[in-house]
């Protein structure tokens, strides 16, 4: 099979990560905060302080980085749960834009349905959302919060984060930002850019495992927000209230710790690559890609046309042709894609492809060239 899904999910991850996940079950396995102090249980807490200090240097967190602003999660969908649920509140408004995966969108309904007033900023037909909508928009009505996506995970199309991030600054509304597509290609800096909480996830770009994630705070933010989940910590044990300190105030239970330990060498093995280097590497596919595709007759791409601006993320349909019956054909002849909705009907409302979705086609780093041509080999092939 060739794997053209990274938009769901990387693969295959480098060959570290998926060793320190089997060493961590193998030879480590103790839980965090709750033994004896232990060389074991000192071997996993070092493996929790090292993801979390390299997780605040990557992203560029709050002072210089203090790893207790890092908050690990299960997924970027709970992280931007923990944000939302725990900030927002009954006659509070919200703003985000039309371009949101249902990580956003459907907790924002669920607050709407609570008394939560949702703005929504149009992009236009490329999934762009334009700064001066937005600055509009805020300064038409009070908004107590701004949540976007740093990138849409059905076209590719990067959004302006940059010139949002210092409208919002100028006006003092925290902004909230979803990087689950970018986060591992596109150089982020949450204090730079002045973001409140920046939710990231580790399976994606990131190369880590599944079921791992987190959240960059500003910590005047954090304090502002609510648990999501309380209980046990592995702390003030003698406190049957929630923690108030950082980590802990979000942290209740046990962590997947093996995914902290494979996310915790990703973070290596990406620094080591450099972010530069891999960005580029799929620019180039991404580019290849394009091309190729362009040349089929009757492909209606969504999104930009060339890679500036854009992640390799392709979401396209065929004249005549239904998505969903394309990518079981693909799929038979040994290439995974992805078809439908791709969790974000909001998206696929904008670029005028709902109901019936599209084929997505997200090659990754390790994506070869020769791995393009077997696609569109193959398509041609189905399309016959």
């Amino acid at each position: 099979m060739s794997y053209l899904n990274n938009a769901a999910t990387t693969w295959p991850k480098p060959e570290c990560v998926v060793n320190a996940v089997r060493d961590f079950m193998l030879n480590g396995g103790a839980n965090s905060s709750r033994g004896s102090n232990s060389q074991r249980d000192m071997k996993t807490m070092n493996i929790m302080l090292d993801c979390r200090i390299k997780a605040a240097e990557f992203f560029g967190g709050y002072d210089d980085a203090d790893p207790i602003l890092v908050t690990f999660t299960a997924n970027i969908t709970e992280s931007l749960n923990v944000v939302l649920r725990g900030y927002l509140r009954k006659g509070m408004s919200v703003l985000t834009t039309s371009m949101e995966h249902n990580a956003v969108m459907r907790p924002l309904r669920a607050l709407e349905s609570e008394g939560v007033n949702i703005g929504i900023v149009s992009a236009d037909s490329n999934g762009l959302i334009h700064a001066e909508d937005v600055k509009r928009k805020l300064a038409s009505a009070k908004y107590d919060l701004v949540v976007m996506s740093h990138a849409s995970n059905v076209c590719g199309t990067v959004q302006p984060v940059e010139e949002v991030a210092e409208i919002c600054r100028e006006r003092s509304v925290p902004l909230v930002l979803d990087t689950a597509q970018t986060a591992g290609v596109i150089q982020l800096n949450a204090s730079e850019l002045g973001l409140s909480a920046l939710c990231f996830t580790g399976h994606k770009s990131l190369m880590g495992p599944q079921g791992t994630g987190g959240i960059i705070w500003k910590r005047e933010f954090a304090e502002r927000v609510e648990p999501l989940i309380t209980g046990g910590t592995g702390s003030y044990s003698h406190l049957e209230t929630q923690p108030e300190e950082m980590p802990d105030k979000f942290e209740s239970g046990t962590p997947n710790l093996p995914g902290i330990a494979g996310l915790n060498s990703a973070f290596d093995w990406l620094n080591d690559k450099g972010l530069e280097v891999i960005g580029e590497r799929e620019k180039k596919t991404g580019q290849y890609f394009l091309e190729a595709l362009k040349k089929i007759d009757g492909v209606l791409l969504s999104g930009l046309s060339d890679m500036r601006g854009r992640l390799p993320v392709f979401a396209f349909n065929v004249e005549g042709k239904d998505n969903g019956i394309l990518a079981d054909g693909l799929s038979r002849l040994g290439f995974e894609t992805r078809p439908g909705l791709h969790c974000s009907p909001a998206a696929h409302k904008t670029l005028g492809t709902f109901p019936q979705g599209a084929l997505r086609v997200s090659p990754g780093y390790f994506t070869e060239e020769s791995e393009i041509d077997g696609f569109i080999g193959a398509l041609r092939e189905v399309l016959r």
